[in-house]
């Protein structure tokens, strides 16, 4: 079957192309990231577009035609659907439940005003390294990243505003700074974000 010939957002990539709206309930959403759960993994995908019936989402990692997937578009706004077709780095899922999807972006728009909102972030288990502007070296526990920021525990003392560098396991490096530090957890707010790529798998980051 070829995808293209679907005109839904779930059910065809041209879509991406198309206008703000198209038939009434089909709406573009450009540079939102959602944190899509599957069948063990978890990765931070691009939303293309919406409609009350499903979605569009970019990933280069591979995708296959019948998954389901768990996409959190906020920490209170999760969806469940199916991959209905895979094409290109994108691919369409069709809801299990319709949604009004004029009020869900509404209500994304208002969380991500509000005081306290974070991106959507990765749970990880990896080993990285932080280096400091003397050049001395600490070993951390990654918990979960975000492109802009970083989850760790650690065994030693880190001052709050604290410049570093982060090294990932896969030799990504990233300048950083302490946000929080408290009872061996902390935050670093990334100056440089990771690239989204980075994060469509969270096998990259398995130790």
């Amino acid at each position: 079957m070829n995808p293209r010939r679907f005109t839904d957002p779930a059910g065809g990539p041209e879509y991406a192309a198309a206008g703000d709206r198209r038939g009434g309930d089909r709406y573009r959403t450009v540079w939102r990231i959602a944190k899509v759960i599957r069948n063990g993994d978890a990765g931070l995908w691009r939303v293309r577009n919406m409609s009350n019936r499903g979605m569009m989402l970019a990933a280069e990692v591979p995708i296959a035609v019948g998954e389901t997937l768990d996409i959190a578009l906020s920490d209170t706004v999760m969806l469940r659907g199916k991959v209905v077709w895979a094409n290109d780095g994108r691919c369409g899922v069709a809801f299990d439940t319709e949604v009004d999807v004029a009020d869900l972006l509404k209500q994304l728009a208002a969380e991500q005003r509000a005081l306290g909102y974070r991106q959507p972030r990765l749970p990880v288990h990896s080993q990285a390294q932080i280096v400091a502007k003397d050049g001395t070296v600490s070993r951390i526990e990654l918990v979960d990243l975000s492109q802009h920021g970083a989850g760790f525990v650690h065994d030693g003392h880190f001052d709050v505003g604290r410049e570093l560098d982060l090294i990932l396991a896969s030799g990504v490096r990233r300048r950083a700074i302490v946000r929080w530090s408290r009872e061996g957890r902390g935050g670093l707010w990334l100056t440089q974000p990771l690239d989204r790529a980075d994060l469509e798998s969270i096998r990259r980051f398995e130790a």
